[in-house]
């Protein structure tokens, strides 16, 4: 019986070590402009002379790519001489106002059986593990720009509050 434990505790090790591996393969590139059209990075498209879509590619989780348009808007709001931005909408992955990314899968089962004089039972609980790596992932903001002193809404943001509280994470 250990013999079987210890390489059921290897087979594991060795696919939670290919996964990381795996994992270490994609990762989110240093911020900046999107430089290919399926790359990663920002792009933005004005749509008034205040309002524009600011797109960020990345890969991973949704936070951080999140955070990469969250400041591109806060940037661009500054560079075209505006105070403060106004969230409209939002979409993650293509979706409005969804979490976007991959979200854990986890099963359970249980059965039993009789044979002859003998009878048997089993839970078994499945988890799902991502081997591929990081999955791509975009956030898009349609944002409003303004001048003076911010309003008072959830999805209302200074410029440059929004650059120093997310700047040095990037």
């Amino acid at each position: 019986m250990t013999s079987v434990f210890s390489k059921k505790a290897l087979t594991a090790s060795m696919l939670a070590a290919s996964a990381l591996a795996l994992t270490a393969c994609a990762s989110l590139s240093p911020y900046g402009p999107q430089t290919a059209a399926r790359g990663q990075g920002y792009a933005e498209q004005q749509i008034e002379s205040n309002r524009f879509r600011v797109t960020y590619n990345g890969v991973g989780s949704a936070g951080p790519v999140f955070d990469r348009a969250l400041y591109r808007a806060a940037q661009l709001t500054s560079e075209r001489g505006y105070d403060w931005f106004e969230v409209t909408q939002r979409w993650i992955d293509g979706r409005p106002d969804s979490a976007g990314g991959v979200r854990p899968n986890v099963s359970i089962g249980a059965g039993g059986g009789r044979y002859g004089g003998w009878s048997a039972s089993g839970v078994g609980v499945g988890v799902g593990l991502n081997f591929s790596g990081p999955s791509p992932t975009s956030t898009t903001l349609e944002i409003v720009m303004g001048r003076g002193p911010k309003p008072d809404h959830p999805e209302a943001y200074s410029a440059r509050g929004v650059m120093e509280a997310i700047g040095h994470r990037l």
